[in-house]
């Protein structure tokens, strides 16, 4: 095996195009919701935090910041448990986004969406957990196929 990158979602465009798909969908669901874009792209950035996804990490704090984000809540995002910079929901989509990245064992696990889901609408819940889904799909393709990032 030669030491050339695999970039798998040039590979198989096809597959690719379908997480794409399903990234769309969950934007569009997110929207009817009541997730605005910010909510949104702090999970993105917090399931790429916690993956260690350099590229998901460039890509979303780029897109958080066209949003409207601060860069002092981007600063602060990884102790967002410490400061009060986050309302109710940011913190519930946080740490769901923690949740469901860890997946931890089955009594933590129901517990920790008993939380969530108290804070939560239904609605927002499972969209949410479809983004978190996705995103982490999104970091192992991108830490798979050694997506670069490059200086702007």
């Amino acid at each position: 095996m030669s030491g050339t990158k695999v970039f798998i979602d040039k590979q198989h465009r096809a597959v690719y195009s379908a997480l794409a798909s399903t990234a769309a969908a969950v934007r569009a669901a997110a929207a009817e919701a009541g997730l605005g874009r910010i909510v949104m792209e702090l999970v993105n950035l917090r399931v790429s935090q916690l993956n260690g996804c350099a590229y998901c990490l460039d890509l979303h704090t780029r897109q958080a910041l066209e949003e409207g984000e601060t860069p002092q809540r981007l600063a602060v995002l990884p102790a967002w448990r410490d400061t009060a910079v986050f309302d109710d929901t940011e913190r519930a989509a946080l740490g769901l986004a923690e949740a469901l990245t860890h997946l931890p064992d089955g009594e933590q696990r129901g517990e920790i969406f008993e939380k969530y889901q108290a804070l939560l609408s239904p609605e927002q819940f499972s969209v949410l957990s479809w983004a978190i889904v996705t995103m982490n799909a999104f970091n192992r393709v991108s830490i798979i196929s050694g997506h670069p990032v490059k200086p702007r």
